[in-house]
C-alpha cells in the first residue's frame, strides 16, 4: 500500500486534529479571546465539545487514524484550525509563518510535535515571508496551488517555491481578491475544495479568472456553491476518500449538488467550531497521509 501527502481527495489515512479541549480550553478562554481574533460570534464551549465529538466520530467511522496536537500555553483558540500552521509533503513537513498576528506561535507548536513524533521537517517559512496552510491545496501529485492573500505574501510563496520546485513540484499561484480585507479569514481553500481528481467545490464569484480557467483546462468539473451558502462554509469540504466527504450541516443546496455528482456526504453541526471562527472541516485537520 502506497501513501502520499500530495493529495486533497485520496483516502485519508492519518491526520492530526486539535480537539476543542486542547484548543478552546474553557469557556473563560473563549470569552477572553473571540473578539480579538475576529470571530463572528462568541462560541459556546459545551456546544463546541458536542459538535467536535460529532466531527471526530465521522473521521473514526471512516477508519482514519487520528493524532492530536496537545494543549500548548503559547497558542490561542484559533489553533483548533490546525491545517494552517504546517503543510505536509512527501519530502517532510513545511512549517508555516502565520499572516495573522494572533496565531504567530502555532507553527512552533507544530514543529515541536513533529520533532517529538520523529516526523521529518523539510523546511520553514521565515519572516518577512508569511504562508498559511489554508492557502495551499494539492491539485495533483506534482502540482500545488497557493493563494496570494493577506495571510500568504509574495515572500512566503517565493520560499515555498524554493523548497518544492527543485523537487519537481509545480507551484501554481492564485492571485486572490481583497474581499473583506486584512482582518477577514479568506484563504484559497475558502473558495476551493478538491473532492476527486477531476471534481472540485468552488465559489466562482471570488475565484481569479486565470486560476478558474486553469482548473477547467486540467479537466476539473466545478460544483458551484450558491451565494447564500458561502458564509455558512458551503465551499469548505473535506474529502476523506474520492467523492466521499464531510461538510458543515445546513448547506443543503451544495450537499445536493455533491450528491448529484456521485458523492457520499456526511455533515456535522458546526456552528460553534466552524462557522463562528471561519474554519470548516478542512481547517480542522492537518492531513498527514492518504492512500494511493
Amino acid at each position: 500500500m502506497k501513501t502520499t501527502q500530495h493529495s486533497e481527495y485520496l483516502k485519508l489515512e492519518t491526520v492530526y486534529i486539535k480537539p476543542v479541549k486542547n484548543a478552546f480550553i474553557s469557556q473563560d478562554e473563549l470569552d477572553k479571546q473571540w473578539k480579538d481574533l475576529n470571530y463572528l460570534e462568541q462560541p459556546n464551549y459545551d456546544a463546541a465539545i458536542n459538535e467536535y465529538g460529532e466531527f471526530e466520530t465521522l473521521l473514526k467511522k471512516s477508519g482514519v487514524s487520528l493524532k492530536q496536537f496537545p494543549t500548548h500555553n503559547s497558542v490561542k483558540i484559533d489553533s483548533i484550525y490546525c491545517r494552517d500552521a504546517s503543510i505536509a509533503t512527501n519530502f517532510g513537513m513545511i512549517i508555516c509563518n502565520m499572516g495573522k498576528d494572533g496565531r504567530i506561535n502555532e507553527p512552533k507548536s507544530h514543529k515541536e510535535e513533529f520533532q517529538k513524533s520523529d516526523i521529518n521537517i523539510l523546511g520553514e517559512i521565515k519572516s518577512p515571508g508569511t504562508l498559511e496552510g489554508g492557502d495551499v491545496a494539492w491539485l495533483n501529485e506534482k502540482t500545488l496551488a497557493v493563494g496570494h492573500t493577506y495571510r500568504t505574501n509574495e515572500e512566503g510563496i517565493y520560499q515555498l517555491k524554493a523548497l518544492l520546485e527543485p523537487k519537481g513540484i509545480d507551484v501554481l499561484v492564485a492571485e486572490l481578491p481583497h474581499y473583506k480585507g486584512k482582518n477577514d479569514v479568506f484563504h484559497l481553500m475558502s473558495i476551493l475544495s478538491p473532492v476527486d481528481k477531476n471534481l472540485a467545490v468552488v465559489y466562482s464569484p471570488l475565484m481569479p479568472i486565470k486560476f478558474r480557467n486553469e482548473l477547467l483546462n486540467r479537466g476539473f468539473e466545478l460544483i458551484e456553491v450558491p451565494d447564500d451558502e458561502f458564509d455558512s462554509m458551503g465551499c469548505n469540504v473535506l474529502a476523506i476518500a474520492p467523492r466521499k466527504c464531510i461538510m458543515v450541516k445546513g448547506n443543503t443546496k451544495t450537499q445536493k449538488l455533491l450528491e448529484q455528482a456521485g458523492c457520499e456526504v456526511f455533515a456535522y453541526q458546526g456552528k460553534d467550531i466552524s462557522v463562528k471562527g471561519g474554519g470548516g472541516p478542512t481547517c480542522l485537520t492537518r492531513p498527514l497521509s492518504r492512500v494511493k
